[in-house]
């Protein structure tokens, strides 16, 4: 499945991505907010990201994971959603982007799609998004892209040896479509 925006293409994560996303998961800047950790080798990223590429065969579909390029087909990051229960029609989205392309309103353009396709295609009521309360650069582009904080988490998030707080999300169907 491809999605595709004047500036941006959108395509489902391959095999042959995984030294792109080692790479990426590589840099401290990126991991600064991220509960993975770097990994020690291309091996942990194949570990990672092969279960994610059995699971674009399952029916019912549980989870997207879509590389972000640009026109020119460079990589410039990764977003995803994890569906929740069938019955409550809904979603977490996160994603992650190389700090070539921060601050040039790419990840907000990729998050607008991505709820998009939540909203219009697969017909999800709520989304919902997490992030630690220190990463302001994601809380912009929630902010912008329609999410409401509904939550203040305390110290939920491991990341490197620390436990941290985190904000949670959230946009509606109706709100998306207003």
């Amino acid at each position: 499945m491809k999605i595709e925006t004047d500036r941006l293409i959108l395509r489902e994560i391959s095999v042959v991505d995984i030294p792109l996303i080692h790479q990426l998961n590589l840099i401290p800047e990126v991991d600064k907010y991220n509960t993975l950790g770097l990994p020690e080798s291309i091996v942990d990223t194949e570990n990672l990201i092969h279960p994610l590429l059995q699971a674009q065969l399952e029916i019912p579909r549980v989870r997207y994971i879509w590389a972000i390029e640009d026109t020119e087909n460079n990589f410039m990051g990764l977003i995803g959603i994890n569906l929740g229960k069938q019955n409550y029609r809904s979603a977490e989205i996160w994603y992650k982007q190389h700090p070539n392309y921060w601050n040039k309103g790419f990840t907000a353009e990729a998050v607008k799609q991505i709820l998009n396709f939540c909203f219009n295609e697969l017909k999800l009521h709520r989304v919902i998004a997490g992030c630690a309360v220190k990463n302001i650069a994601s809380i912009k582009v929630l902010e912008k892209t329609g999410f409401i904080n509904e939550a203040h988490h305390r110290k939920i998030l491991p990341i490197r040896g620390q436990w941290v707080d985190n904000y949670e999300y959230a946009i509606l169907e109706e709100d998306f479509l207003k």
